[in-house]
């Protein structure tokens, strides 16, 4: 089984805006529960399907495949509505690698930084943009962001 270990942060000050332009994302969930998703995603010239698991701490699992991007445009548009649209931005920092997070649309104004870790006890090295942790607010994961978009956060 293949496992994503991953902490997200809040993003202070603008870091992305002296990069080049991030890559455009859009994706949708055709199944969101706390016990698994299934996710369409879209970037660029590719696309994928996702399955993830429940999480257990900051661990689940997590199968990723190739599809044709003609398929993955027709499943959008049976996923869940708003679909969750980004700019990604990929900095390394230290020998890891952040992904860097820009939402637009129904999440406009949301910005986060996520690192993949090998182990949940990895140690890291954080950028002096990367603010408070929000791995364990449920609010801030993509699958969440489709019931209650940031910009209804009061």
């Amino acid at each position: 089984m293949a496992l994503e270990i991953e902490r997200k942060f809040r993003v202070t000050g603008t870091p992305w805006v002296s990069l080049p332009q991030g890559d455009l994302m859009r994706q949708g969930y055709l199944l969101a529960s706390p016990e698994r998703v299934v996710r369409v995603r879209v970037e660029g010239g590719q696309a994928q399907l996702t399955i993830k698991g429940a999480m257990q701490g900051i661990v689940r699992g997590e199968w990723e495949y190739a599809i044709p991007v003609i398929d993955a445009n027709e499943l959008l548009k049976l996923c869940e509505q708003p679909l969750i649209e980004k700019y990604r931005y990929r900095i390394s920092y230290e020998g890891s690698l952040w992904e860097l997070d820009v939402f637009i649309g129904a999440n406009d104004g949301l910005v986060v930084a996520e690192i993949e870790l090998e182990t949940e006890t990895q140690s890291f090295k954080k950028p002096d943009w990367v603010g408070d942790e929000v791995t364990y607010d449920p609010r801030y994961l993509n699958s969440n962001l489709i019931h209650t978009p940031f910009t209804t956060w009061s």
